[in-house]
């Protein structure tokens, strides 16, 4: 006979290795199979016992499955209930052998002697029922929930949320008994059916119109829980039931949210709960925060949302780290929708940047990212680099890249952004991308005022830091050196800005500083190319220091670096024999157009809405603003226009442009992904869009043969032209411009801005807010705002776009990728569209979305080709 459950898990927890415990399972497995053939009903429950055992520890147990059935079959609670268990982890809703099970549970429901019989019977349905089972069991359920014991209730209103799962169309049929189940004076049962409520709402939302005349109901029952007497049956840390409490809550929620009459009727009740709840206990907290989201997402009046941000600012002195990150992660969503009640809190914020849990500061630093603006850069920044100098190394890649954005968007003044981005650069140089040093180097250009000013202060940075500096401060600093060099020694830089420290430097010094620079060890080549050219030009500013700056660049002609010793020989060649011109050679670079630069880029600052205080879509879009990746060249976008599997990029990250496939200029199609910095990003081969009639009639007529060329691609055909024109018919092709029209076109009046639907489905929608760019007739700016009206929430948010090869588009980096439910909050984007044929061809597009919604990928595609005329 087998050995005894007891002794099988004795035995597993002996074996030393993984081979001696595949040997006791696989002893017991014959033992077990041994005794299912001698069908000893007496031992039964306890083989099956074993088998449960083992399948927890991840071996096979098919063979024990018919044995659980029997175990069902028996007329004992003590073998249903081992047999049921069994059941539930044996069995999933795809065996076919659950398929016999169902006369049993049939049975079982109704069974009226033993109530706890059919609780199992209704745990065992509400687990691992498939479509079938629900739908033939359905009407036993309905009649039990409206049986005289509650236990059986409370367990029929659970089962039920597994039916409507599996069988949606049956909804309509219990939704009025979910409601009923609300007057129970069972806290249990009503728990079960606010639960069941709840989840009927997010399975059909047209159910929450029908159950908004149950609030009132709702709240006499959360008042009554908050007022009512201790209760020892229900209490929890001296709250009453805060399960139900907390259901409610949600439900409260789900029903109150776009509707001002169920919000009014909610509002008492809820300043109640903010009001008269402790939150000296887990059990407080949790309900605490459920009101905190409800108020947050019904329309409730400010007062009540003050309170409840407060709520959050006592959960930030919480000592509890979980608190803490839940009150963050809230107060990150709350600042869409209420800033300056979040910025009462501001410095609590603050001062969870500086926690030991990593987890803690980096939801602080994304949340003091959306509550900066133009007041408070400041200060804010004055704290976060206080604690930049000591943050943990691991912590300081994020902090610097946010703090470098934060500078480039909301700088007050040009000084303060080079003195912030500079001590930035000394204290974790090594951290700061070289696309923050160049606009550094861009903004320093413009500032003709701050010339001497910059050289001074990047001298003394360097001067200071020598030993440590990094390739960021290095190259800065010895570009600056050798722009504004001749400013350095006293006297010659101007006067000193008010509250300039003096700094004393004689041509020497400078000199030196290069010197010193070049000798130290391990320095990146780019390093070195920059302070050659340093060098370089200071022949031309620093005249006494010529033979000595020569003698410098000499010495890194055997460099065995190639570009290094190749500018030496060159920088000597024109020292020598080229001397007459390189006075002119080293002039100055020219400044470089700041906002075409930031444009181009998409770093910089970023001028936002008068009267703002940096909202959370403002915010959002600066953190996505400072990544621009580049998409590789061989990206297929395929799929965004014809079905095959397509490269994405997330929304937020701008792409620089790549060169496609061949196949992409000889269909002409211009495609973007997620976000670009450039006017094109190509792809590889679009196949079907042509087919699609996207790119719509050709401009001008075309000899046969290259229509017929047009049609083995699936063009249309040419549209009539005058005869007179002579036209190459591979012109279009080829993507080439196409020809002129004989005949002028009239210029249309620039059309006023415009807003359109392009996508309303399953609670997500999208819409454009179009205008002109004002005497530009061919370019278009839209802003596309995105929101999810839908009860799950939208993640991981994603568009792609394509438009035909004579459009130029770009698309600028998104405010968010996740889209809150029920419509809590927005995410914007911004797109541009140069229409090179514009008055000719019509502006079209095409979308694909992709995002997570309930954790399963959704991949939408809409062509949107309904702009209004003059678009």
């Amino acid at each position: 006979m087998a050995v005894r459950l007891r002794e099988l898990i004795r035995a597993v927890r002996a074996c030393k290795t993984a081979a001696e415990e595949r040997d006791v399972i696989a002893k017991e497995s014959a033992a077990l199979r041994e005794a299912f053939r001698e069908q000893d009903p007496r031992y039964r429950h306890r083989n099956i016992a074993k088998l449960m055992y083992i399948h927890m520890l991840g071996y096979p147990t098919h063979f024990g499955q018919m044995e659980t059935l029997k175990l069902i079959a028996a007329n004992g609670f003590p073998e249903k209930r081992i047999g049921y268990l069994g059941l539930m982890l044996l069995l999933d809703e795809r065996q076919e052998v659950l398929m016999l099970v169902t006369n049993s549970v049939k049975m079982d429901l109704n069974n009226h002697k033993n109530q706890f019989i059919v609780g199992l019977a209704l745990a065992a349905l509400g687990n691992i029922c498939s479509a079938e089972m629900a739908r033939d069991l359905s009407p036993d359920i309905e009649r039990l929930l409206e049986s005289s014991n509650p236990y059986i209730r409370k367990k029929a209103a659970l089962c039920t949320i597994r039916v409507l799962k599996k069988n949606p169309e049956l909804i309509e049929e219990f939704q009025d008994k979910a409601a009923d189940l609300l007057h129970d004076k069972n806290q249990g049962v009503a728990l079960s059916g606010v639960t069941l409520m709840l989840q009927l709402c997010l399975m059909q939302p047209q159910v929450i119109e029908r159950y908004r005349q149950h609030v009132p109901k709702l709240c006499t029952m959360l008042r009554s829980l908050l007022q009512g007497g201790f209760s020892p049956e229900h209490d929890v840390g001296g709250i009453t039931n805060p399960f139900l409490q907390v259901k409610i809550l949600q439900l409260l929620r789900v029903l109150g949210r776009g509707n001002a009459d169920a919000s009014d009727a909610m509002t008492d009740i809820l300043a109640q709960v903010a009001a008269n709840v402790e939150g000296n206990r887990n059990a407080g907290n949790a309900i605490l925060y459920e009101a905190v989201s409800t108020i947050m997402a019904i329309e409730t009046i400010g007062g009540l949302r003050v309170m409840a941000v407060n709520i959050l600012g006592r959960f930030l002195a919480n000592r509890d780290n979980n608190i803490r990150y839940v009150a963050l992660n809230t107060l990150a969503k709350v600042v869409a929708v209420d800033n300056q009640a979040v910025q009462r809190h501001r410095a609590t914020i603050v001062d969870c940047v500086k926690d030991a849990d990593v987890s803690i500061r980096r939801r602080a630093l994304e949340l003091v990212y959306s509550l900066v603006n133009e007041g408070n850069i400041r200060n804010l920044t004055r704290e976060l680099l206080d604690y930049l100098a000591v943050c943990d190394g691991e912590f300081k890649p994020d902090l610097t890249a946010k703090i470098a954005t934060l500078i480039q968007r909301y700088a007050p003044d040009k000084r303060w952004h080079i003195d912030s981005l500079l001590q930035v650069m000394v204290q974790a140089g090594a951290h700061v991308r070289e696309e923050v040093v160049n606009s550094l180097i861009v903004l320093i250009t413009n500032a003709e005022d701050l010339h001497g000013y910059a050289v001074r202060r990047m001298y003394a940075a360097l001067q200071q830091n020598l030993g440590t500096a990094d390739t960021s401060l290095l190259t800065a600093a010895a570009w600056c050196i050798g722009e504004f060099g001749e400013m350095l020694p006293t006297g010659r830089g101007g006067a000193l800005l008010e509250g300039e420290p003096p700094v004393t430097v004689s041509e020497a010094d400078v000199v030196l500083l290069l010197e010193s620079v070049l000798r130290r060890t391990k320095l990146p080549a780019a390093v070195k190319e920059v302070v050659l050219t340093a060098a370089m030009k200071l022949t031309a500013r620093l005249p006494t220091q010529v033979a000595r700056l020569a003698a410098l660049v000499e010495r890194n002609k055997s460099s065995v670096l190639l570009e290094v010793q190749n500018r030496s020989c060159e920088y000597s060649r024109m020292l020598g024999a080229h001397s007459d011109i390189a006075p002119q050679l080293l002039e100055r670079m020219p400044a470089l157009d700041e906002q075409e630069y930031y444009r181009t880029t998409g770093v910089g600052p970023v001028a936002t809405p008068s009267g703002s205080a940096g909202g959370a879509d403002a915010a959002a879009a600066a953190a996505a603003a400072p990544a621009a990746a580049a998409v590789p060249a061989g990206d297929d976008l395929v799929d965004l226009l014809g079905g095959l599997d397509a490269a994405t990029a997330a929304v937020g990250r701008a792409s620089q442009s790549g060169a496609g496939g061949g196949g992409l200029d000889m269909l002409g199609i211009t495609a973007a992904v997620g976000g670009g910095s450039s006017g094109v990003a190509a792809a590889g081969a679009l196949d079907d869009l042509l087919s699609s009639g996207l790119l719509g009639p050709s401009p001008a007529a075309a000899p046969a043969a290259a229509g017929d060329i047009l049609g083995m691609l699936g063009d249309v055909g040419p549209a009539p032209a005058p005869a007179a024109q002579a036209v190459d018919p591979l012109a279009n092709l080829l993507g080439s411009s196409p020809p002129k029209a004989a005949a002028a076109v009239a210029r249309p009046a620039t059309p006023a801005a415009a807003t359109l639907s392009v996508l309303d489905q399953d609670g997500l929608s999208v819409r454009f807010a179009c205008s002109k760019t004002p005497g530009q007739p061919g370019s278009t700016d839209i802003l596309a705002t995105y929101s999810n009206s839908g009860l799950d929430t939208i993640s991981d948010f994603n568009l792609q776009a394509a438009v035909p090869k004579y459009m130029q588009l770009r698309l600028e980096p998104a405010s968010g990728t996740a889209l809150p439910a029920l419509g809590a909050g927005s995410v914007t984007q911004a797109l541009h569209i140069t229409n090179t044929m514009h008055g000719q061809k019509p502006l079209v597009m095409r979308l694909r979305l992709n995002f997570s919604r309930d954790g399963q990928p959704v991949v939408q595609q809409v062509e949107v080709n309904n702009f209004p005329a003059g678009f």
